[in-house]
């Protein structure tokens, strides 16, 4: 097993705490007693407690990004980037879900500069998932009627709202999830002439 860097606990451990009993109410100094380092090991890594809430984002929106990008260039049509990236999307709540619930429930304390980074990093991940509704109106193979852009917002949201209600002791798998996240979306969005490919990614009755 490869040993955390000191960053690494850092992150992993404000993200216990955060969620126990809030960000303002973790000083930096309970978190650096929690895994037994200095603070001085502290501000080596994040120069303020917003900096690491920051860096608590950023673990999952960067891997959301590079997934993205690379389902994008894996496959060749609208149809399976889109369920690629409906994957993508899904997956990174059970890796990170204990980072997106601190995230979501204490963003509001960012100071600007933090945010403005992050909503840059949301936009990147949105054109790239717009992108692939465009391609896909493009080719017919997703309804033009449909405007791109709420196509889009409405995957995002219905998405991002998992954290809310999702548990991995629940009765669905994240997998299983994904599968009638993908089901709806496709047969809300695929065109008749493209539902011979689409079928294969949809749930079996």
């Amino acid at each position: 097993m490869v040993k955390k860097t000191l960053k690494q606990r850092i992150v992993d451990s404000s993200v216990v705490l955060f969620q126990e009993d809030g960000y303002h109410n973790v000083s930096v100094d309970r978190i650096v007693e929690y895994i037994g380092a200095s603070k001085g090991g502290f501000y080596h890594n994040f120069k303020s407690k917003d900096e690491l809430l920051y860096e608590i984002h950023d673990v999952f929106i960067s891997y959301v990004i590079k997934q993205s990008q690379e389902a994008y260039d894996k496959y060749d049509t609208p149809i399976t980037r889109l369920c690629a990236m409906l994957q993508t999307l899904t997956q990174v709540f059970d890796m990170y879900q204990a980072h997106i619930t601190v995230f979501y429930e204490e963003s509001r304390s960012l100071p600007e500069e933090y945010s403005e980074i992050i909503h840059k990093k949301r936009d990147q991940y949105r054109d790239i998932l717009q992108k692939v509704i465009e391609d896909g109106q493009q080719t017919k193979d997703f309804r033009t009627e449909l405007p791109c852009t709420i196509v889009t917002m409405a995957i995002v949201g219905m998405i991002n709202w998992t954290y809310k209600w999702f548990k991995q002791s629940g009765p669905l798998t994240m997998e299983e999830i994904t599968e009638v996240f993908t089901d709806m979306v496709l047969r809300a969005i695929v065109t008749e002439q493209a539902m011979e490919e689409a079928v294969q990614f949809m749930v079996k009755g």
